[in-house]
C-alpha cells in the first residue's frame, strides 16, 4: 500500500519537477499537473496530457503559445501575466488552444500582445503584417482573462464542440489614439470573430476600434450580457457566398459610442448563403455614431454600394422585448434597412424595439411589423 510517509518522502522531488503524477491509490485527484515557467517548457507540458499551470512567461516575437494538443478534459490555470514580444511581422495566431472539454481559467491575469509595436492605422489592410492574437478551437469553457493591446483581430473562435467564453476583458483602449494622418492607431481589432457552432459569449467587456462581435457563419450562437465600448457594434457578417448563420440570440448587451449598434450586412453579389432566426432582446445602445440598427445587402470592400442584391436570404429577424437604441444627434439613421428584391422574408416582428435620435430609412420591402419608421 502506498503510505502517507512514502508520499511525504516524495515531496522534495515533486517540488522540483515541472510535471508530476499523483498516485492513483493516494485518495487524491488522479490528474497530473504540468507547470510552465518558461516558454521552452510549453511543448513538453502540452504533450504530457496533464493539466497545465501557466506561469508568468514571455513568448518570443514571431512564435505562438501553442496549447493545441491538450488532453481531453484538461484544465489550464493561468498563474501569472504572459507577455508576447512584439515587432516581428507575421500572421499569427499568437495563442492557440484546442481540445475537448477544456477548462481555461485566466485567474484574472493578462495576456499582453504588445500591439503598439505593430499599430500603424492600417490594421490588416496594409502596412505592417500584424499577427492575429487568440485562436480558440477548443470545446469547454474559457474565462477570467484580460487581453491587452492585441495587434489585430483579438479572438478568432472556431470551436468544434460547445464553448462558453465568459469574464474576459479585451482592452485595446491605447489603440484609440490617432496617428498623424488622423486614423486610430489600432484597426481591424474585432473582439470576437466567430465562425462556429454552439458558442456562448457571456459577460465580457470589449474596448476596441472595430466590431465587438463579428459573426461570419455558424449556428446556435448566444451573445449575451457583454459590454461594448467604442467598437463598430454587434455585427452579423459580412456574409459571403455559401455562408450560413442561424439560431442566434443577442441579449442583454450594452453598446456605447459605437459606429453601429446592431448590424447585419451581406456582401453585394454574394449567393447561396442565408441569415435566419436572429432574436434581439434587452439590448441597450447609446450614442450610436452612425447607425443604431442597420441591415444592408450592399456591402462591398468596407463600404456601401447603394445597390442591394438578393443572393443572400435574411429571414426571421425579431426584436422581441426591451431593446432601446439612442443615436448621436448627427448620426445618419436610427434604423437603416436596405434589402434586395424579395430577399428579406419571414417574421420580422420589431415590437420590442424603441429608437430615438436620428430619423429612419427602410427600403426593399422587409416584412417589418410592430415598428413604424
Amino acid at each position: 500500500m502506498f503510505g502517507y510517509k512514502h508520499l511525504i518522502s516524495l515531496l522534495p522531488l515533486l517540488a522540483t519537477s515541472s510535471a508530476f503524477v499523483i498516485p492513483s491509490n493516494s485518495g487524491l485527484s488522479r490528474r497530473c499537473v504540468s507547470a510552465i515557467s518558461s516558454y521552452d517548457e510549453v511543448d513538453s507540458a502540452v504533450s504530457s496530457g496533464c493539466d497545465i499551470e501557466l506561469g508568468a512567461i514571455t513568448v518570443p516575437s514571431g512564435k505562438a503559445l501553442d496549447l493545441s494538443g491538450l488532453g481531453d478534459g484538461a484544465t489550464v490555470t493561468v498563474t501569472g501575466d504572459v507577455t508576447f514580444e512584439g515587432g516581428v511581422e507575421w500572421e499569427g495566431p499568437m495563442f492557440i488552444i484546442d481540445g475537448s472539454d477544456i477548462t481555461f481559467n485566466g485567474g484574472g491575469h493578462t495576456f499582453d500582445g504588445q500591439g503598439a509595436t505593430y499599430w500603424d492605422g492600417q490594421g490588416s489592410n496594409g502596412g505592417k503584417t500584424k499577427p492575429k492574437m487568440m485562436k480558440l478551437k477548443m470545446g469547454g469553457s474559457f474565462s477570467d482573462l484580460t487581453v491587452l493591446n492585441a495587434p489585430v483581430h483579438v479572438f478568432s473562435v472556431g470551436n468544434k464542440a460547445p464553448l462558453l467564453i465568459t469574464g474576459v476583458t479585451i482592452d485595446n483602449k491605447a489603440g484609440f489614439e490617432l496617428n498623424e494622418d488622423g486614423d486610430e492607431l489600432s484597426h481591424n481589432s474585432d473582439c470576437f470573430d466567430v465562425s462556429a457552432t454552439d458558442t456562448t459569449i457571456d459577460g465580457n467587456t470589449c474596448w476596441s476600434t472595430d466590431d465587438c462581435l463579428a459573426l461570419n457563419k455558424g449556428q446556435g450562437i448566444v451573445f449575451s450580457n457583454n459590454i461594448c465600448q467604442g467598437t463598430h457594434g454587434i455585427s452579423i457578417g459580412s456574409i459571403k457566398s455559401d455562408a450560413v448563420v442561424s439560431n442566434v440570440k443577442i441579449t442583454g448587451n450594452t453598446v456605447d459610442g459605437a459606429d453601429n449598434g446592431l448590424r447585419i450586412k451581406t456582401i453585394a453579389g454574394a449567393t447561396r448563403g442565408s441569415v435566419s432566426d436572429v432574436t434581439y432582446s434587452n439590448n441597450k445602445i447609446t450614442n450610436a455614431l452612425k447607425y443604431g440598427v442597420v441591415i444592408q445587402q450592399d456591402y462591398e470592400n468596407g463600404s456601401s454600394t447603394g445597390e442591394p442584391t438578393n443572393g443572400i436570404e435574411i429571414s426571421n429577424i425579431v426584436f422581441d422585448t426591451g431593446n432601446t437604441v439612442e443615436t448621436a444627434s448627427d448620426a445618419k439613421f436610427g434604423v437603416y434597412v436596405l434589402c434586395g428584391d424579395g430577399s428579406c422574408t419571414g417574421n420580422w416582428d420589431w415590437s420590442g424595439l424603441t429608437v430615438s435620435g436620428a430619423e429612419n430609412s427602410i427600403s426593399g420591402d422587409p416584412p417589418i411589423t410592430g415598428f413604424t419608421a
